[in-house]
């Protein structure tokens, strides 16, 4: 697996599209690992100090993702290095898509990720830049679709995504008008946790769990996670957080999820960061869901967890763990060989499997059916590493042997 790693990782990617705005200090890449299948695909970030490595690595972690989500094509990813609060945000936005547009018109397709909201930047800023959808380039670089086709299934696809959930088992409130793209890679997070119960043995219900992270994902984790009958026992977002030993009721992680600003933790009796980061990896949990930025989870974190007794990871962050390699570095390894670590392009891959889902021809519509389609594709990937490596550890090693031998 290491050279498999080893050689891909190395591996120079096919395109990088370097922008500086003319406006303000703003910095953007798009890098495409490779054009297999003839596209590419990978949502646009914004962060202050981010880098065209950190772009790099989440193309590549991308191109994994496919070998799982679908479809068949090669990993890509846009940055831009600025902040997302700053006033300015939307005209950088407007720039950075009108300068990508040839390439989101002919082989690459975006999202939202960290700090920029498909639906209300994504979708309406590149339509105004004469692009259909951010997913055409990979319809028209992998599908080749007769016109008819391409609009409809674009028409499927701009349907599916901002459809507004109405079946209260996946909705927190069917009166907020949530919609799949708020829902769907935490339900994937959570999801993930079953499954491996399911297919290692044991259950899901009662067990402990901690969240990192209450943004978009993290929350929607916990929502499905407390629904599932687990005890979210803590959670740590970056301004501070909330422990209950006995874990909080579903009900409580309800009311949490509905009071959230944005993507920032509300609670009552919140504790201060310090506090918390000192506190919460001390708790017994079984279950951690990391789902909060890349890069942030310490080797000495994930021991005082093991030392608590617990028992799987699902990922919910790209590359969670604080290693340099953009893969499998140090603390990941040292975790994979100790505990069920389920990786991020199997556990978080709900938003590229609704894509890839949208983009068939005639698929049902329906709440139940996209979110199914996410489980079941989740459950294939838990199961078929089971089937290489039943132990329950070097579970991420398996999944990556198996991801890079269709890669390379």
């Amino acid at each position: 697996m290491k050279d498999l790693l080893n050689k891909y990782e190395s591996k120079e990617p096919e395109i990088v599209f370097h922008w500086n705005d003319p406006e303000t200090e703003a910095e953007g890449w798009t890098v495409i690992n490779s054009l297999r299948g003839g596209a590419a695909g990978g949502g646009t970030r914004m962060r202050s100090g981010l880098d065209m490595n950190e772009v790099l690595s989440l193309a590549k972690t991308m191109e994994v993702k496919f070998t799982v989500s679908g479809p068949a094509i090669g990993g890509a990813k846009s940055g831009i290095n600025f902040d997302p609060s700053d006033p300015r945000k939307k005209g950088v936005l407007e720039r950075w898509y009108k300068a990508v547009s040839p390439l989101l018109k002919a082989y690459y397709g975006t999202g939202g990720d960290l700090n920029v909201d498909e639906i209300h930047e994504v979708i309406p800023i590149t339509e105004e830049s004469g692009v259909w959808h951010p997913q055409e380039g990979v319809f028209n670089g992998h599908f080749s679709p007769t016109e008819a086709d391409k609009i409809n299934r674009i028409g499927q696809l701009r349907q599916g995504v901002i459809k507004v959930l109405e079946n209260e088992h996946y909705s927190p409130d069917v009166s907020r008008k949530y919609t799949v793209a708020d829902m769907i890679t935490g339900y994937g997070v959570a999801e993930a946790v079953r499954h491996y119960y399911d297919i290692y043995g044991g259950n899901v219900e009662g067990k402990r769990a901690v969240v990192q992270g209450f943004g978009n994902v993290g929350a929607a984790a916990s929502y499905y996670l407390a629904q599932m009958g687990a005890k979210v026992v803590g959670i740590i977002d970056r301004n501070g957080g909330i422990i209950n030993k006995d874990g909080f009721s579903f009900e409580e992680i309800k009311q949490l999820f509905l009071q959230k600003n944005g993507n920032t933790l509300i609670a009552e009796k919140m504790m201060p960061f310090d506090e918390i980061n000192d506190k919460i990896w001390k708790l017994e949990t079984e279950i951690f869901a990391p789902c909060a930025a890349s890069r942030l989870v310490t080797k000495e974190q994930i021991s005082e967890m093991i030392a608590s007794g617990l028992e799987v990871i699902s990922c919910g962050a790209n590359v969670p763990f604080a290693d340099k390699e953009i893969f499998f570095g140090p603390i990941m390894e040292f975790t994979d060989e100790r505990v069920s670590l389920i990786p991020d392009f199997i556990s978080n891959c709900g938003m590229a499997r609704v894509f890839a889902y949208f983009m068939e021809r005639k698929v049902q519509m329906t709440d139940e059916a996209i979110f199914n389609d996410t489980s079941i594709t989740i459950k294939n990937a838990i199961q078929n590493t089971f089937d290489n490596n039943s132990t329950k550890t070097n579970i991420s090693k398996t999944a990556f042997e198996i991801a890079l031998k269709q890669l390379l």
